[in-house]
């Protein structure tokens, strides 16, 4: 396996587009399509809010009960939740455009949208984008940036992969891209994410393949720990490739599952570190947990611990309230077996462990804290079981970004 240039639409027989449709702000990228020129199949995990977003609930039968997928339509600025029955009927207009452009049913067109909750979509300009973004698909890496910029909302930096892998003798591409920098809290995938592969392979293992893979991917992400009305993770097979078809458990697909998850675990990665506000990726790995649970739900509480996450900022070693997140996870352990690390590139610091603090530089740990990755290392000597979660620094430009995020 290895990573190339490009995005959502590396794969054989993907199109991508971004385009400004003005659906909120002016003078942005704020609609993406992606495209395939032959059938899918689809696979997808969704938020697992009560409170769930018109896009999600079409897209979610789509996936569910559709007998092909063909494109996804995305929009920013207007997340289209809370919006009532109106929501759902623009989201069957929105399919229906845009198969029409297409040549495609609209039981074969995903939609998906965020931004905003409790505004309706313009639907004027909405249409006007489907039109524009049928009229831009391509090939190549242009158009794929062009689609991950478009899906940004308070994001930073477009967020894309694409890597090739050979299953079965053939070269299978696997692309994908993702959006998210608040309100995450992905207890499913992420906020919007998309991928894309020339890959042969059944519906059952796809969605097999998707839903174990975030487990340890997007599910290990938190920024502040609320989760959105709209998380949707999507993944298209189009079999362009030419393997023999992923039926079954075995090599071809250990392979396929190998790609996805250092394409998933890329774009979790970049979404923790892009968190709103944040100057660092903060990377919480639990070694030596009693079970694979307990190993998640320690890393994940470190991460979504607001204490640990503005000492960061405020490069503190503040290692207290590491073992306060820990502590109160509802994870079993022994205290004073817990060894504790500061960890920056090649450089680390083991600052608690025997029950009280290390005898460590300040120095070296304010060094550790300020640099742009930063992982708090816990063995907790329960066991051999491991997990890593991410996130990031709280600080003061969180609370302004989202105090006028409306306005």
């Amino acid at each position: 396996m290895r990573q190339i240039e490009g995005g959502v639409n590396a794969a054989k027989g993907f199109l991508a587009a971004g385009v400004e449709a003005g659906v909120k702000y002016e003078n942005r990228r704020d609609m993406a399509l992606l495209y395939s020129t032959v059938p899918c199949v689809a696979a997808g995990t969704f938020t697992t809010n009560v409170v769930k977003a018109a896009p999600v609930l079409w897209d979610r039968e789509i996936v569910e009960h559709s007998p092909f997928v063909q494109a996804a339509v995305v929009n920013t600025g207007m997340a289209n939740a809370a919006t009532g029955r109106q929501g759902m009927d623009c989201c069957r207009r929105e399919a229906e455009h845009a198969g029409a452009l297409l040549g495609i049913p609209a039981e074969a067109v995903l939609v998906a949208s965020t931004g905003v909750i409790g505004m309706q979509l313009p639907q004027d300009r909405i249409m006007r984008g489907i039109e524009k973004l049928a009229e831009a698909k391509a090939q190549g890496r242009e158009a794929a940036l062009d689609a991950a910029a478009a899906i940004m909302t308070t994001d930073t930096h477009p967020k894309q992969i694409a890597v090739e892998t050979v299953i079965g003798g053939k070269t299978v591409t696997l692309g994908g891209m993702c959006k998210g920098s608040g309100m995450i809290h992905p207890n499913m995938g992420t906020m919007l994410g998309f991928l894309a592969t020339d890959a042969r392979i059944s519906k059952e293992m796809l969605q097999k393949a998707l839903r174990e893979d975030i487990e340890d991917t997007f599910n290990m992400v938190s920024v502040d720990g609320d989760t959105s009305t709209n998380d949707t993770l999507v993944i298209l097979a189009n079999g362009l490739a030419g393997n023999e078809e992923i039926r079954a458990e075995g090599e071809d697909y250990d392979a396929f599952c190998e790609a996805l998850r250092f394409v998933n675990t890329y774009l979790a990665r970049q979404m923790a570190g892009d968190g709103e506000g944040a100057t660092a990726l903060i990377e919480a790995r639990v070694t030596g947990a009693a079970s694979k649970k307990d190993a998640r739900i320690l890393a994940k509480s470190v991460i979504c611990s607001s204490l640990t996450k503005a000492a960061v900022f405020g490069h503190d070693a503040n290692f207290g309230r590491i073992l306060c997140a820990l502590g109160y996870s509802g994870a079993q352990f022994d205290p004073n077996a817990v060894d504790l690390y500061f960890q920056a590139g090649q450089e680390r610091i083991h600052i608690f462990g025997d029950g009280c603090a290390c005898s460590y530089s300040e120095e070296d740990a304010t060094r550790i804290l300020s640099q742009p990755e930063v992982v708090i290392l816990a063995d907790m000597h329960m066991g051999d079981q491991e997990a890593v979660a991410w996130g990031c620094d709280l600080s003061y430009d969180y609370v302004k970004i989202n105090a006028d995020y409306r306005s």
